[in-house]
């Protein structure tokens, strides 16, 4: 709970920097796989539809996600220029932070 309501209080004060793409479906609000399986069946449809072919590959990369170097991912909010304090909360926050599933 009190992860939550840092997180929330960080998004207000700085929801400039954290800005994303449309074709992100992923933990955004009021959007989940439905539409992500929309989003490709349309484009499938939309090119068998004017007679072309259409090939797809998937990749889970639930696995490797859990093996990277973790703080890889704090050089794009460095690449947006995130204020240094907010960054290095952040790295301070995720280092302590722990996760456990049952």
């Amino acid at each position: 709970m009190v992860s939550k309501i840092f997180e929330h209080a960080i998004l207000i004060r700085f929801a400039d920097y954290f800005s994303t793409s449309d074709h992100q479906f992923g933990f955004k609000k009021n959007l989940s796989c439905s539409h992500v399986i929309y989003c490709v069946r349309s484009a499938i449809e939309h090119y068998i539809d004017n007679k072309s072919t259409v090939n797809i590959c998937t990749v889970d990369l639930s696995k490797p996600f859990d093996r990277m170097n973790h703080f890889v991912l704090f050089i794009k909010p460095m690449d947006r220029k995130l204020p240094i304090q907010l960054l290095n909360l952040f790295v301070l926050w995720f280092g302590i932070s722990e996760t456990c599933a049952r």
